[in-house]
Protein backbone atom coordinates (compact mmCIF):
# COMPACT_ATOMS: atom_id res chain seq x y z
CA UNK A 1 0.00 0.00 0.00
CA UNK A 2 1.22 3.27 -1.12
CA UNK A 3 0.82 5.71 2.28
CA UNK A 4 0.95 9.72 2.51
CA UNK A 5 1.56 11.22 5.68
CA UNK A 6 2.00 14.86 5.97
CA UNK A 7 4.12 15.62 8.88
CA UNK A 8 3.31 18.15 11.02
CA UNK A 9 6.41 18.12 13.83
CA UNK A 10 5.78 21.70 15.43
CA UNK A 11 7.52 23.10 17.99
CA UNK A 12 9.29 21.97 21.39
CA UNK A 13 10.02 18.64 21.68
CA UNK A 14 7.42 18.03 18.61
CA UNK A 15 9.98 17.05 16.21
CA UNK A 16 12.16 14.75 18.36
CA UNK A 17 8.88 12.68 18.75
CA UNK A 18 7.77 12.53 15.58
CA UNK A 19 10.94 11.69 14.14
CA UNK A 20 10.96 8.50 16.71
CA UNK A 21 7.22 7.63 15.41
CA UNK A 22 8.25 7.77 11.51
CA UNK A 23 10.94 5.50 12.23
CA UNK A 24 8.44 2.87 13.69
CA UNK A 25 6.61 3.23 11.21
CA UNK A 26 9.41 3.28 8.08
CA UNK A 27 9.55 -0.12 10.25
CA UNK A 28 6.63 -0.81 9.87
CA UNK A 29 6.75 -0.17 5.85
CA UNK A 30 9.72 -2.49 5.39
CA UNK A 31 8.40 -5.29 7.52
CA UNK A 32 4.92 -5.13 5.94
CA UNK A 33 5.83 -4.55 2.34
CA UNK A 34 4.17 -0.79 1.99
CA UNK A 35 6.11 2.40 0.89
CA UNK A 36 5.28 5.83 2.85
CA UNK A 37 5.67 9.37 1.74
CA UNK A 38 6.26 11.99 3.91
CA UNK A 39 5.42 15.60 3.52
CA UNK A 40 6.37 17.82 6.16
CA UNK A 41 4.80 21.35 6.52
CA UNK A 42 5.40 23.99 9.15
CA UNK A 43 3.15 24.75 11.90
CA UNK A 44 2.93 26.30 15.06
CA UNK A 45 5.53 29.01 16.79
CA UNK A 46 7.61 27.56 13.36
CA UNK A 47 5.69 28.68 11.20
CA UNK A 48 4.78 32.05 13.14
CA UNK A 49 8.78 32.49 12.69
CA UNK A 50 9.36 31.06 9.06
CA UNK A 51 6.00 33.14 7.17
CA UNK A 52 4.12 35.15 10.03
CA UNK A 53 1.26 32.44 10.47
CA UNK A 54 0.84 29.82 12.49
CA UNK A 55 -0.67 27.91 9.46
CA UNK A 56 0.10 28.92 6.66
CA UNK A 57 -1.42 27.91 3.05
CA UNK A 58 0.77 25.81 1.99
CA UNK A 59 0.56 23.63 5.09
CA UNK A 60 -2.77 23.26 4.53
CA UNK A 61 -2.27 22.02 0.95
CA UNK A 62 -0.50 19.31 2.08
CA UNK A 63 -2.55 18.12 4.43
CA UNK A 64 -5.50 18.15 1.85
CA UNK A 65 -3.27 15.59 -0.28
CA UNK A 66 -2.20 13.11 2.07
CA UNK A 67 -4.12 10.20 3.23
CA UNK A 68 -3.14 10.93 7.11
CA UNK A 69 -1.75 13.74 9.15
CA UNK A 70 0.96 13.23 12.12
CA UNK A 71 1.24 16.01 14.34
CA UNK A 72 3.92 16.68 17.30
CA UNK A 73 2.94 19.45 19.19
CA UNK A 74 2.57 23.43 19.46
CA UNK A 75 3.91 25.95 22.13
CA UNK A 76 6.44 28.23 22.62
CA UNK A 77 7.42 30.22 25.60
CA UNK A 78 7.88 33.94 23.84
CA UNK A 79 4.31 33.47 23.02
CA UNK A 80 2.83 31.99 26.30
CA UNK A 81 4.19 35.12 28.31
CA UNK A 82 3.50 37.65 25.88
CA UNK A 83 -0.16 38.40 26.22
CA UNK A 84 -0.35 40.81 24.21
CA UNK A 85 0.65 38.84 21.02
CA UNK A 86 -1.57 39.06 17.90
CA UNK A 87 -0.46 35.73 16.53
CA UNK A 88 -0.11 33.06 18.71
CA UNK A 89 0.65 28.93 17.84
CA UNK A 90 -2.47 27.77 19.35
CA UNK A 91 -4.75 29.90 16.61
CA UNK A 92 -3.04 27.13 14.12
CA UNK A 93 -4.05 24.57 16.20
CA UNK A 94 -7.66 25.80 16.13
CA UNK A 95 -7.63 26.77 12.38
CA UNK A 96 -6.13 23.83 11.34
CA UNK A 97 -9.00 21.63 13.16
CA UNK A 98 -11.88 24.27 11.48
CA UNK A 99 -10.19 24.30 7.95
CA UNK A 100 -9.71 20.49 7.97
CA UNK A 101 -13.27 19.94 9.97
CA UNK A 102 -11.78 17.76 12.32
CA UNK A 103 -14.97 17.97 14.72
CA UNK A 104 -14.57 15.28 16.48
CA UNK A 105 -11.73 14.21 19.07
CA UNK A 106 -10.27 10.93 20.18
CA UNK A 107 -8.52 10.04 22.97
CA UNK A 108 -8.10 6.33 24.34
CA UNK A 109 -7.54 6.43 28.50
CA UNK A 110 -6.42 2.64 28.68
CA UNK A 111 -3.96 1.51 31.66
CA UNK A 112 -0.78 -0.63 30.32
CA UNK A 113 -0.31 -3.44 33.25
CA UNK A 114 3.37 -2.84 33.57
CA UNK A 115 2.72 1.05 34.98
CA UNK A 116 0.15 0.28 37.18
CA UNK A 117 2.17 1.59 40.06
CA UNK A 118 2.86 4.46 38.35
CA UNK A 119 -0.74 5.81 38.37
CA UNK A 120 -0.99 8.52 41.04
CA UNK A 121 -4.48 6.75 41.78
CA UNK A 122 -4.22 3.24 43.71
CA UNK A 123 -3.60 0.34 41.42
CA UNK A 124 -6.82 -1.74 42.30
CA UNK A 125 -8.83 1.42 41.34
CA UNK A 126 -7.35 2.29 38.22
CA UNK A 127 -6.62 -1.49 36.86
CA UNK A 128 -8.75 -2.72 34.11
CA UNK A 129 -9.37 1.47 33.11
CA UNK A 130 -10.10 0.63 28.86
CA UNK A 131 -12.09 3.90 27.68
CA UNK A 132 -12.19 6.54 25.23
CA UNK A 133 -13.00 9.94 25.37
CA UNK A 134 -14.84 11.53 22.12
CA UNK A 135 -14.81 15.29 22.66
CA UNK A 136 -16.55 17.39 19.90
CA UNK A 137 -13.70 20.04 18.60
CA UNK A 138 -14.67 22.27 16.25
CA UNK A 139 -18.25 24.25 18.54
CA UNK A 140 -18.82 25.37 21.78
CA UNK A 141 -16.92 28.52 23.58
CA UNK A 142 -14.03 27.95 22.06
CA UNK A 143 -15.45 28.87 18.59
CA UNK A 144 -18.57 30.90 19.76
CA UNK A 145 -18.77 34.48 18.75
CA UNK A 146 -19.45 37.71 20.13
CA UNK A 147 -16.16 37.46 22.12
CA UNK A 148 -14.14 40.50 23.87
CA UNK A 149 -14.39 43.15 26.32
CA UNK A 150 -16.23 45.98 26.83
CA UNK A 151 -14.68 49.56 26.35
CA UNK A 152 -13.09 50.09 29.55
CA UNK A 153 -11.70 46.38 29.69
CA UNK A 154 -13.02 45.54 33.10
CA UNK A 155 -15.60 43.16 31.89
CA UNK A 156 -15.11 40.29 29.16
CA UNK A 157 -17.32 37.80 28.13
CA UNK A 158 -17.02 34.66 25.29
CA UNK A 159 -20.37 32.69 23.81
CA UNK A 160 -20.93 29.07 23.97
CA UNK A 161 -23.00 28.21 20.98
CA UNK A 162 -23.78 24.50 19.55
CA UNK A 163 -26.42 24.27 16.64
CA UNK A 164 -28.31 20.29 16.20
CA UNK A 165 -26.45 19.30 13.42
CA UNK A 166 -22.70 19.45 14.80
CA UNK A 167 -24.30 17.78 17.92
CA UNK A 168 -25.63 14.66 15.68
CA UNK A 169 -22.44 14.04 13.83
CA UNK A 170 -20.32 13.65 16.70
CA UNK A 171 -22.68 11.58 19.11
CA UNK A 172 -22.83 9.24 15.38
CA UNK A 173 -19.16 9.07 15.91
CA UNK A 174 -19.31 7.89 20.07
CA UNK A 175 -22.21 5.67 19.39
CA UNK A 176 -20.53 4.01 16.26
CA UNK A 177 -17.35 3.71 18.47
CA UNK A 178 -19.82 2.24 21.38
CA UNK A 179 -20.79 -0.93 19.13
CA UNK A 180 -17.18 -1.82 18.39
CA UNK A 181 -16.39 -1.83 21.99
CA UNK A 182 -18.89 -2.90 24.89
CA UNK A 183 -21.48 -1.26 23.99
CA UNK A 184 -21.49 1.61 26.93
CA UNK A 185 -21.82 5.62 26.15
CA UNK A 186 -22.13 8.18 28.97
CA UNK A 187 -23.19 11.86 27.95
CA UNK A 188 -21.67 14.38 29.79
CA UNK A 189 -22.91 17.61 29.73
CA UNK A 190 -23.99 20.28 32.33
CA UNK A 191 -27.78 20.04 31.32
CA UNK A 192 -29.06 21.30 34.84
CA UNK A 193 -27.90 24.64 34.25
CA UNK A 194 -26.77 25.71 30.21
CA UNK A 195 -29.07 25.84 27.68
CA UNK A 196 -26.28 24.26 25.32
CA UNK A 197 -26.62 21.43 27.32
CA UNK A 198 -29.67 20.51 27.11
CA UNK A 199 -29.90 20.87 23.86
CA UNK A 200 -27.10 18.14 23.53
CA UNK A 201 -29.04 15.87 25.82
CA UNK A 202 -32.07 16.45 23.95
CA UNK A 203 -30.42 15.21 20.63
CA UNK A 204 -28.45 12.16 22.66
CA UNK A 205 -31.91 10.85 23.72
CA UNK A 206 -32.50 11.00 20.48
CA UNK A 207 -29.70 9.73 18.58
CA UNK A 208 -29.86 6.90 21.25
CA UNK A 209 -32.88 5.39 19.57
CA UNK A 210 -30.80 4.71 16.03
CA UNK A 211 -28.91 2.28 18.54
CA UNK A 212 -30.73 -0.09 20.58
CA UNK A 213 -27.73 -2.10 21.10
CA UNK A 214 -25.62 0.82 22.74
CA UNK A 215 -26.95 1.30 26.76
CA UNK A 216 -26.52 5.09 27.05
CA UNK A 217 -26.28 7.21 30.68
CA UNK A 218 -25.75 10.56 31.49
CA UNK A 219 -23.41 12.56 33.45
CA UNK A 220 -23.34 15.96 34.64
CA UNK A 221 -19.40 16.92 34.16
CA UNK A 222 -18.41 18.00 37.77
CA UNK A 223 -19.89 14.08 38.48
CA UNK A 224 -18.33 12.95 35.66
CA UNK A 225 -14.64 14.37 36.74
CA UNK A 226 -15.08 12.95 39.79
CA UNK A 227 -16.33 9.37 38.42
CA UNK A 228 -13.45 9.54 36.44
CA UNK A 229 -10.89 9.42 39.99
CA UNK A 230 -13.02 7.46 41.39
CA UNK A 231 -13.98 4.40 39.05
CA UNK A 232 -12.35 4.64 36.04
CA UNK A 233 -12.98 1.53 34.61
CA UNK A 234 -16.86 2.39 34.67
CA UNK A 235 -16.54 4.06 31.35
CA UNK A 236 -16.38 2.32 28.40
CA UNK A 237 -17.49 5.32 25.70
CA UNK A 238 -17.81 9.40 27.26
CA UNK A 239 -18.77 11.69 24.35
CA UNK A 240 -18.63 15.73 25.35
CA UNK A 241 -18.62 18.86 23.96
CA UNK A 242 -15.20 20.86 23.78
CA UNK A 243 -14.62 22.83 26.72
CA UNK A 244 -15.46 19.66 28.97
CA UNK A 245 -13.82 17.39 26.87
CA UNK A 246 -10.91 18.96 26.90
CA UNK A 247 -10.72 19.35 30.58
CA UNK A 248 -12.07 15.90 31.14
CA UNK A 249 -9.71 14.31 28.69
CA UNK A 250 -6.75 16.12 30.62
CA UNK A 251 -7.93 14.66 34.18
CA UNK A 252 -8.11 11.16 32.53
CA UNK A 253 -4.69 11.37 31.30
CA UNK A 254 -3.27 11.08 34.57
CA UNK A 255 -4.43 7.92 34.88
CA UNK A 256 -1.77 6.04 33.20
CA UNK A 257 1.04 7.41 34.93
CA UNK A 258 2.31 9.78 32.78
CA UNK A 259 0.99 12.45 29.94
CA UNK A 260 3.61 10.83 27.54
CA UNK A 261 1.63 7.34 27.14
CA UNK A 262 -1.74 8.95 25.49
CA UNK A 263 -2.45 9.18 21.54
CA UNK A 264 -5.19 10.90 20.05
CA UNK A 265 -7.33 11.00 16.93
CA UNK A 266 -8.98 13.92 15.15
CA UNK A 267 -11.45 13.10 12.67
CA UNK A 268 -14.12 14.47 10.37
CA UNK A 269 -14.82 15.29 6.51
CA UNK A 270 -11.38 15.37 5.19
CA UNK A 271 -8.27 13.77 6.04
CA UNK A 272 -7.74 12.65 9.88
CA UNK A 273 -5.31 13.91 12.10
CA UNK A 274 -3.20 11.31 14.65
CA UNK A 275 -0.90 13.83 17.47
CA UNK A 276 -0.23 13.00 21.25
CA UNK A 277 -2.05 14.77 23.77
CA UNK A 278 1.21 16.07 25.66
CA UNK A 279 1.86 19.69 24.70
CA UNK A 280 4.98 21.18 23.31
CA UNK A 281 7.71 20.45 26.65
CA UNK A 282 9.85 23.52 25.88
CA UNK A 283 12.29 22.87 28.53
CA UNK A 284 13.03 19.31 27.04
CA UNK A 285 13.11 20.75 23.75
CA UNK A 286 16.53 19.26 22.07
CA UNK A 287 17.75 17.51 24.76
CA UNK A 288 16.76 13.95 23.73
CA UNK A 289 14.59 12.79 26.94
CA UNK A 290 11.37 13.58 25.54
CA UNK A 291 8.23 9.93 25.90
CA UNK A 292 8.06 9.21 22.10
CA UNK A 293 5.71 6.35 22.65
CA UNK A 294 2.43 8.69 22.16
CA UNK A 295 3.54 9.70 19.37
CA UNK A 296 4.39 6.47 18.19
CA UNK A 297 0.83 4.86 19.37
CA UNK A 298 -0.48 7.62 17.47
CA UNK A 299 0.89 6.10 14.60
CA UNK A 300 -0.46 3.29 15.61
CA UNK A 301 -3.87 4.86 15.34
CA UNK A 302 -2.79 6.03 11.93
CA UNK A 303 -2.38 2.62 10.28
CA UNK A 304 -5.57 1.10 12.44
CA UNK A 305 -7.57 4.41 10.69
CA UNK A 306 -6.01 3.58 7.26
CA UNK A 307 -7.36 -0.28 7.48
CA UNK A 308 -3.94 -1.69 8.53
CA UNK A 309 -4.79 -3.41 11.72
CA UNK A 310 -2.33 -6.09 11.71
CA UNK A 311 0.15 -3.28 11.59
CA UNK A 312 -1.52 -1.13 14.28
CA UNK A 313 -1.18 -4.09 16.74
CA UNK A 314 2.56 -4.85 15.76
CA UNK A 315 3.34 -1.42 16.95
CA UNK A 316 1.19 -1.67 19.93
CA UNK A 317 2.54 -4.80 21.03
CA UNK A 318 6.30 -2.97 20.75
CA UNK A 319 5.37 -0.87 22.23
CA UNK A 320 4.39 -3.51 25.08
CA UNK A 321 7.48 -4.68 25.19
CA UNK A 322 9.36 -1.61 25.82
CA UNK A 323 7.58 -1.12 28.82
CA UNK A 324 7.99 -4.82 30.09
CA UNK A 325 11.54 -4.52 29.42
CA UNK A 326 11.69 -1.14 31.10
CA UNK A 327 12.73 0.58 27.90
CA UNK A 328 11.66 3.79 28.78
CA UNK A 329 12.86 7.76 29.07
CA UNK A 330 13.12 9.68 32.25
CA UNK A 331 9.12 10.10 33.84
CA UNK A 332 8.61 6.36 33.95
CA UNK A 333 11.95 5.06 34.79
CA UNK A 334 11.05 3.30 38.49
CA UNK A 335 13.75 4.38 41.42
CA UNK A 336 17.13 2.91 40.72
CA UNK A 337 16.12 1.98 36.82
CA UNK A 338 18.25 3.51 33.73
CA UNK A 339 16.57 6.13 31.49
CA UNK A 340 16.62 5.75 28.12
CA UNK A 341 17.06 8.82 25.53
CA UNK A 342 14.08 9.94 23.15
CA UNK A 343 16.11 8.34 20.66
CA UNK A 344 17.24 4.98 22.15
CA UNK A 345 13.19 3.90 22.91
CA UNK A 346 12.16 4.67 19.53
CA UNK A 347 15.08 2.46 18.16
CA UNK A 348 13.52 -0.69 21.17
CA UNK A 349 10.19 -0.27 19.62
CA UNK A 350 11.30 -0.66 15.75
CA UNK A 351 13.55 -2.94 16.57
CA UNK A 352 11.07 -5.28 17.88
CA UNK A 353 8.01 -4.56 14.98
Amino acid sequence: MDVKIALLAGDGIGPEIVAEATKVLDRVAEKFGHKIEYRPALVGAAAIDAVGDPYPDETHAVCLAADAVLFGAIGDPKYDNDPTAKVRPEQGLLRMRKSLGLFANLRPVALFDSLADRSPLKAEVVRGTDFICVRELTGGIYFGRPQGRDEEGARAFDTCTYTVSEIERVLHVAFRLAVSRRRKLTVVDKANVLETSRLWRETAQRVAREYPEVAVDYMFVDNAAMQIIRQPAYFDVIVTENMFGDILTDEASVISGSLGMLSSASVGAEVALFEPIHGSYPQAAGKNIANPMATILSAAMLLEHLGLDAEGRAVRRAVDRALAEGVVTEDLAAPGEKARSTSEVGDYVASQI
